[in-house]
């Protein structure tokens, strides 16, 4: 079964945008969930996305399986370890970090995650994701141990979203890190998107409405915004749906 990732499929075939609210189980006090996700359900959101670079065993199970209860939004892993692996989401972001040289993070993860996935309902996503520098250190470069590209060469990181599609990755992610003092630039997302014929999801340092706006106008099909809503969820009243 397929329905997400064919969802997102139709959505860009109707040439409809995607909003992925990630929230980090460590950030996330699993009382005060239902709360945050009225708000989530209340938005133009069309995915949750769920994940971190460092979480504690279980804690990611608890938080899906509590949103669950209060979210019909399809709800994706977007783990940073083979633990944050759960049954209870709807789909797994199988990432790749094609932009690093650490092959732990390009197969290693991958091959311990398989008996945890051999008999899971899990829809399984194959995805490129690709780190791009912002203008501070990012967790994922922190735990992965590997650099981000530069923003300052465009072609390669262009080269390395088409390598990633060429492998069979069904999406491609560009991502400016959590946090992140500057998102992924318009220009960019919109060279990259040139070259691929999968979806593309942008995310980092998007903070308002208008980079957002700007980002979907670029070539983003499907947008993630985390921190933004962490630090502010008064911006949760600007994507209110109408």
């Amino acid at each position: 079964m397929k329905a997400i990732y064919n969802n997102i499929l139709r959505s860009i075939s109707e040439d409809k945008k995607g909003l992925a609210v990630l929230i980090d189980p460590d950030k996330m006090i699993v009382e005060k969930a239902s709360g945050f996700i009225e708000k989530v359900n209340q938005s133009i959101a069309t995915h949750i996305f769920v994940g971190g670079s460092t979480v504690d065993d279980h804690t990611t199970e608890i938080l899906v399986a509590q949103i669950k209860k209060h979210s019909h939004l399809p709800i994706v892993l977007f783990p940073g370890d083979v633990s944050q692996i759960t049954n209870h989401a709807d789909a797994l972001l199988f990432l790749s970090l094609i932009s690093g040289d650490n092959p732990d993070y390009l197969i290693g993860k991958h091959i311990k995650a398989v008996s945890k996935l051999r008999d899971s309902s899990l829809e399984v996503i194959p995805t490129g994701y690709i780190l791009i520098e912002n203008g501070k250190q990012t967790s994922v470069e922190r735990v992965t141990q590997t650099k981000p590209l530069s923003r300052e060469n465009a072609q390669i990181i262009v080269d390395t979203a088409k390598a990633g599609a060429l492998l069979g990755m069904k999406l491609m992610y560009l991502e400016a890190g959590s946090g992140a003092l500057e998102p992924v630039p318009n220009e960019i997302i919109s060279f990259v998107k040139l070259e691929l014929n999968i979806p593309l999801i942008v995310g980092g340092g998007i903070r308002s409405k208008q980079q957002l706006n700007e980002a979907y106008d670029a070539g983003a099909d499907l947008v993630v915004i985390g921190t933004a809503f962490e630090n502010d969820e008064a911006f949760f009243e600007e994507l209110k749906a109408q």
